[in-house]
């Protein structure tokens, strides 16, 4: 319910003028719509939800992939992630971001769950892929890092800058446990 009204109330606040003319809108439909003020136009406008994917990938044996961004606490590390281009399946977008983020090719790339994420707008689609272990190559324009993770290393993980898991309620999370 809180994803909901922030996703709501974020979306409000940045569509207060018609994308198409400029003009003034105003909430309608009880907050599920904004309608541009301009009789000439009268546009509707909607929510919109971004999509994203967010995968673990594996090696078929103990070791996962997690990578770290810059912004992220101390030794803070997660699945990778990143939203879908247009035109592009979802298991395109898994393939095409775990490419650019680490320099992996994927495979049986299988669905798991998902998430809202409204922050701003986002539905995190999750997954889970395959990969052949071996060196990963960072492109730091994506990520500050990546690394083969052991399973026993995330199952003891201090939970400290050594290492930092992502919060429990997140898909994230939900992945790496799983």
């Amino acid at each position: 319910m809180l994803a909901y009204a922030r996703g709501l109330v974020y979306w409000h606040g940045r569509q207060r003028f018609c994308g198409l003319c400029g003009s003034r809108t105003e909430a309608g439909q009880g907050g599920h719509v904004r309608r541009c003020r301009n009789a000439a136009c009268g546009t509707q406008h909607f929510p919109r939800t971004d999509p994203a994917v967010i995968v673990l990938i594996h090696d078929s044996s103990t070791r996962c992939v997690m990578g770290r961004q810059k912004l992220w606490p101390p030794g803070m590390d997660s699945t990778l992630a990143g939203f879908l281009e247009p035109g592009e399946s979802l298991e395109e977008a898994v393939a095409r971001e775990v490419e650019e983020e680490a320099d992996l090719k994927v495979r049986d790339v299988a669905y798991c769950s998902s998430q809202p994420w409204p922050f701003p707008f986002s539905l995190m689609i999750g997954f889970r892929a395959r990969a052949d272990f071996g060196p990963l190559r960072v492109d730091p324009g994506e990520m500050e890092s990546a690394a083969w993770f052991e399973r026993q290393a995330l199952r003891s993980a201090p939970e400290d800058k050594t290492l930092r898991l992502p919060r429990r309620d997140s898909i994230a999370r939900q992945l790496i446990d799983g």
